[in-house]
């Protein structure tokens, strides 16, 4: 390999290749990162391909989703911004946007775990960090949980709860705006009350094309859900007295609503099966109620391509047939008829 080629007076990115140490050559040069083989490769090795002779392993695969921190303008919080967690696909290309609700316990590990599966399938998802926002406190917690213990229901309409649902406003707002986000396609998802808070701002929000509730408490109003235009699905378990209360507020106003309604009930779960750090906890009914919610929400914002027509269309078809009702203009060999012998015996 000739002396320009190595390149080492260069700045330390330059290019589509940085300064490194080839993965076949060995040597400190200039190299091409190949982000799906995750090999480094100088010029002279990329261009002859020998990284497939190699016996050497690649490193780590490139990352599925990466996270970040971020802050987002809220009128909600006293600073002007709010605090959440992204984490999206590393895929550069539009992907669907899902707003994970959260209650006063901010990011659960229920919640992060929902995320990162949401991400690995192509989803980008934003996490208002509430635990962490100067906007709730203690009188929040008590609000959300007093409605549904002595009024039949979470309020919906009250002063601290407009709160959450002034702060998620703001957060879908904010992930529709971002660069890889279909603002067209985006989805709520929320467990228990968290649930609760996601049905009232989907009871606000015509834009939305997807609403997930993992065992939601019941509201008031108990017609709220009838508001709601986006496809809807509600999991929960057998045993989940509370979920059981909010099925029947749906059940009651399902003839209602233009939406779709889904219901999945898990065998013998009970509330807060979803959480991996408290006792209700069952692996294989987490795992299938999570694939339930993934199908769902692929179904509604990662449709299938549509497939190929199996038969030519009837306008291909008649042009076709038209083409081989023209005559040929390729000129055909003459046939020369001989002379006709006479049959024997004439």
């Amino acid at each position: 390999m000739r002396d320009d080629d190595k390149l080492l007076d260069l700045p330390p990115v330059f290019g589509s290749g940085v300064i490194g140490v080839c993965d076949i050559c060995g040597t400190r040069q200039a190299v091409v990162v190949l982000s799906k083989e995750r090999f480094k490769l100088c010029v002279v090795d990329f261009l002859n391909k020998t990284w497939r002779k190699t016996t050497q392993k690649p490193g780590a695969p490139a990352p599925v989703y990466r996270s970040e921190r971020v802050w987002f303008p809220s009128d909600t919080s006293k600073d002007g911004r709010a605090p959440g967690i992204i984490l999206a696909p590393t895929k550069v290309t539009k992907h669907p946007g899902i707003l994970v609700t959260p209650d006063v316990y901010g990011i659960t590990t229920t919640l992060l775990d929902g995320a990162i599966r949401f991400a690995r399938d192509g989803f980008e998802v934003l996490i208002p960090d509430v635990a962490k926002t100067d906007a709730i406190g203690p009188t929040h917690h008590l609000s959300l949980r007093g409605g549904s213990w002595g009024r039949g229901g979470v309020r919906t309409t009250g002063g601290k709860v407009g709160s959450f649902l002034g702060l998620y406003a703001d957060a879908l707002s904010s992930l529709r705006a971002r660069e890889l986000v279909d603002p067209n396609k985006t989805a709520l998802f929320g467990t228990s009350y968290g649930g609760s808070l996601a049905l009232a701002l989907a009871a606000r929000d015509t834009r939305l094309g997807a609403v997930v509730l993992a065992y939601p408490m019941p509201v008031q109003p108990a017609g709220l859900s009838r508001l709601v235009t986006a496809p809807l699905l509600v999991v929960s378990g057998t045993a989940d007295r509370s979920a059981a209360r909010a099925r029947r507020q749906f059940d009651a106003v399902r003839t209602e609503t233009k939406a779709a309604f889904s219901f999945e009930d898990i065998p013998g779960a009970r509330r807060n099966f979803l959480s991996r750090d408290l006792r209700a906890y069952d692996l294989r009914q987490a795992e299938f109620a999570w694939s339930l919610i993934l199908a769902f929400l692929k179904r509604q914002l990662l449709p299938a391509p549509p497939k190929p027509p199996s038969a030519p269309p009837a306008k291909a078809l008649q042009a076709a047939t038209a083409v081989d009702a023209k005559p040929s203009l390729v000129p055909t060999a003459a046939v020369v008829a001989g002379p006709v012998k006479p049959a024997p015996g004439a």
